[in-house]
């Protein structure tokens, strides 16, 4: 292989750059390195979480304070898409973010379009937040993050996140200050013996019909206050914090 270590001063050439005979050693030698296995099963195997890495790029909504808002991870995996609807799968547990048309019914603008660039709004939902808090017994004075995966259904691209699968944000006072929120994400207590679910699962959580069991939410809030007020008050008191 002495092709292959050849340099340009002091760069070594890159593959492309190499004799079809140094490239050709290169991959002799890697499919050598290759253990043919077919007694490999993914019995008992789970797929790590998402959660328990880095995830900063990784398509998310939030929950928080009677607001949603997803971030900029969404966005530019729908570039060409401002107008989006939410449908929610109460008995799977699944909300699905779904490109739509200004004027259709239940439409909302799901970021902010300034100087032909976007960027992620938050948008305050308090019926819809309590309504999804009350499903989900969830800790109205939490912040709740669920990252979210790209599927394509029939024509249509989505996004679709699991709501059971939450980094939890606790909001503590402390020392008689203001609470605030935690950096730090608590998650399901579920999780605590597990790194993820079983492969075959896994595969399964990503198969969507949104046209199976999918309520299609209106997030624009046409009430006044007072009565956002009085029905979210009434949802939230059935909620077990």
């Amino acid at each position: 292989m002495e092709h292959a270590e050849k340099k340009t001063g002091s760069r070594k050439l890159p593959a492309s750059e190499m004799p079809d005979e140094a490239v050709k050693d290169r991959k002799d030698y890697a499919e050598n390195e290759i253990v043919q296995d077919d007694s490999f099963s993914y019995n008992g195997y789970q797929v790590v979480r998402g959660e328990f890495f880095a995830h900063l790029y990784e398509p998310s909504i939030c929950f928080n304070q009677s607001k949603i808002y997803v971030n900029t991870g969404c966005l530019k995996r729908m570039q060409d898409v401002d107008y989006v609807q939410i449908l929610v799968n109460a008995e799977e547990k699944k909300l699905v973010i779904r490109p739509a048309d200004e004027d259709e019914k239940d439409a909302f603008l799901w970021c902010s379009i300034k100087n032909n660039g976007r960027k992620p709004k938050q948008i305050t939902c308090r019926v819809f937040f309590a309504k999804i808090a009350n499903l989900m017994s969830w800790n109205t004075d939490y912040r709740y993050k669920l990252l979210g995966k790209i599927i394509r259904s029939g024509e249509e691209k989505l996004i679709v996140f699991d709501l059971t699968a939450t980094e939890i944000y606790l909001r503590t006072p402390k020392n008689g200050e203001k609470p605030r929120t935690s950096r730090k994400p608590v998650f399901p207590a579920e999780w605590e013996n597990q790194f993820g679910l079983p492969v075959e699962e896994h595969r399964k959580q990503l198969q969507v019909n949104i046209f199976n069991g999918y309520t299609v939410f209106g997030i624009r809030e046409n009430k006044k206050p007072a009565d956002i007020t009085s029905e979210t008050g009434s949802i939230r008191g059935s909620n077990n914090d």
